[in-house]
């Protein structure tokens, strides 16, 4: 003031002076500042003019005005809904769209509420979806599902100026009569697959076993079966009943009872010399 005050010519000094406050006063409306996760398009008389980055940037008062958009990936939940799947099954599904902003002027100028939008075109897209495959391949393939709405938002929302990372199936909720069936068909397919694989099992056994008999002969097989009665034989509490075909123990009983026979034999021609002899 001291400055102005001294300055030779008053009229020009005043001038200066009013410039002065005149800046301090509308300075507050020409000064913007960006975060570094933002950025703003700067309309003149409402028409485009340019972009602005983070950080300070100036604009004319009253003839220009922004808008700022967030840069930063954006999780958008998808409210839950009540959908009919193709085999007729009502289920509830719920997802979340992963999304960021790739185009500032394009999302400010082309959409007037470009958020909201995609949430409710992501919610029409996921009921189309669903209501196109069965319940089987929904559950079993729900990435795919999840994909192919990606897929089909993103396609839609190109000229909204964002760019659709993900869209993830959250949870699929099932009626519980429809959970009961599902439980009951789960059950059902583990025994299936016990009874296959014990059948199997028995089927390698047998095979097994036939070619054991064939490579081995009747002692062998007797002494493998005199082998798997000591080992169930070590609990003497248990009466054991074990069938041995006849063929295989044939030439053994024949030869206990000859022998058998051979010995009464010999006892009987024994006292008769004795007699004799007397």
């Amino acid at each position: 003031m001291l400055a102005v005050l001294a300055f030779p010519y008053p009229v020009l000094s005043g001038l200066f002076g009013i410039v002065a406050v005149v800046s301090l006063v509308f300075l507050p409306f020409s000064v913007a500042i960006n975060k570094e996760w933002e950025e703003a398009i700067i309309l003149r008389f409402g028409k485009f003019q340019r972009l602005v980055g983070p950080g300070f940037f100036f604009k004319w008062p009253f003839a220009e005005s922004f808008l700022k958009q967030d840069k930063r990936i954006i999780t958008l939940d998808v409210s839950r809904q009540e959908v009919m799947t193709k085999d007729n099954i009502s289920v509830s599904v719920d997802a979340v769209v992963f999304m960021k902003v790739v185009n500032t002027k394009d999302s400010l100028v082309n959409i007037q509420n470009m958020w909201n939008s995609v949430m409710k075109y992501a919610q029409t897209t996921m009921r189309d979806a669903v209501g196109d495959v069965e319940l089987d391949e929904l559950l079993a393939r729900r990435d795919e599902v999840a994909s192919k709405i990606e897929k089909i938002v993103e396609r839609e929302t190109k000229e909204w100026g964002v760019d659709i990372i993900s869209v993830n199936l959250q949870n699929v909720e099932l009626p519980e009569d429809m959970k009961r069936v599902i439980a009951r068909q789960a059950e059902a397919e583990r025994e299936k697959r016990a009874v296959i694989i014990k059948s199997e099992g028995e089927l390698t056994a047998a095979g097994n076993l036939q070619e054991a008999v064939q490579q081995m002969g009747n002692r062998a097989m007797y002494l493998r079966t005199l082998s798997s009665l000591e080992d169930i034989s070590y609990d003497q509490s248990n009466t054991i009943v074990f069938a041995i075909p006849m063929d295989m123990v044939k030439g053994e009983i024949l030869g206990l009872t000859a022998l058998a026979g051979a010995r009464n034999a010999a006892k009987t021609v024994q006292p008769k010399k004795g007699r004799a002899k007397k």
